[in-house]
């Protein structure tokens, strides 16, 4: 039987055995290294320190206390320097880099944020609706779901808050002139990649890709950066369209939206309409819910765009 001494040495190594995470701390983005990949990574660590009896092979290389540069795998603080509410329930949030510091993101990559609500931890993605080269700040787009736990902690900020922040994520990166023409289709706040992709487009003198950008959002109302759309499709390479889902009339729109508005949804005939009016062949990118992602992606290859012709955010 274990001594005294050694039964409290077992529960201090328990003590130290790291937790495994909810299914809910997943943001579901198929982040590399994801939360359970850390776990495991941790685990092991501790398995093989308590194995050599060894507490200093817990510390790992962890153990830079104060990383400046985004790390996939360490959160990291960043503070709230702004938040200003778009709709009634989506905010635009800015956070603050020391100096004139980037962030280091390519565009269309994203972030993911950390959050407590009730002692529980929870991990969700937000791609910077930022341009890439900004310095001194970032910015985000956040929905908030009156059941989310993350809209809850989201609910809760105010300027001057710390928020922990990892990354970046993501396997599409944008290269200048890589396609003729960029099919964006977004619904709601999947129109975040969708920005600092078309801000590096237009801010880019030898950056000659034509834009053809859809966005899906229920009212004329809720449409999202109405003053940056506005000013994008200005240029001579950048066309948008809307598509909102609980208006009627054309005539309740302002003028300049009545011609490029559609009443409805996105379906096969208006994607099909879309890929037949691109100037030059088409790469799409979508993003939205996991249901419109599916749908616009098997709209797409009825359209007859084969699979390396699209990407899924």
């Amino acid at each position: 039987r274990m001594d005294e001494k050694e039964e409290e040495e077992e529960d201090a190594w328990l003590q130290l055995r790291p937790v495994e995470p909810l299914p809910s701390q997943c943001c579901g983005s198929g982040c590399s290294p994801c939360v359970f990949d850390l776990y495991h990574r941790e685990l092991a660590m501790w398995e093989a320190a308590r194995a050599s009896n060894d507490r200093s092979l817990l510390s790992g290389e962890e153990s830079q206390s104060c990383p400046s540069k985004l790390s996939p795998e360490t959160f990291l603080a960043f503070r709230i320097s702004a938040m200003d509410k778009l709709t009634k329930d989506t905010y635009r949030v800015r956070f603050a880099l020391p100096g004139n510091s980037r962030l280091g993101l390519r565009p269309g990559q994203h972030l993911v944020l950390r959050g407590k609500v009730d002692d529980l931890e929870i991990q969700r993605a937000y791609t910077p609706i930022s341009p890439a080269n900004a310095e001194g700040y970032f910015e985000v787009l956040i929905k908030c779901y009156e059941t989310g736990l993350m809209s809850r902690y989201v609910e809760s900020w105010s300027a001057g808050d710390t928020t922990f922040w990892r990354g970046p994520f993501g396997d599409f990166i944008y290269k200048p002139n890589q396609y003729g023409e960029l099919l964006m289709l977004a619904s709601g706040t999947g129109l975040a990649p969708m920005v600092p992709v078309l801000q590096s487009i237009t801010d880019n003198a030898e950056d000659e890709t034509f834009v053809t950008l859809a966005g899906c959002f229920k009212t004329f109302e809720g449409i999202y950066l109405k003053t940056f759309l506005q000013e994008q499709a200005r240029f001579w390479n950048v066309r948008t369209f809307f598509v909102l889902s609980q208006e009627k009339s054309p005539e309740s729109l302002p003028w300049s939206y009545r011609e490029k508005t559609r009443f409805g949804r996105l379906t096969q005939d208006l994607i099909q309409e879309l890929v037949g009016s691109c100037r030059r062949k088409p790469f799409a990118l979508v993003c939205g819910s996991a249901e419109f992602t599916e749908d616009m992606a098997r709209c797409l290859r009825c359209a007859g765009l084969a699979e390396d012709s699209y990407f899924l955010f």
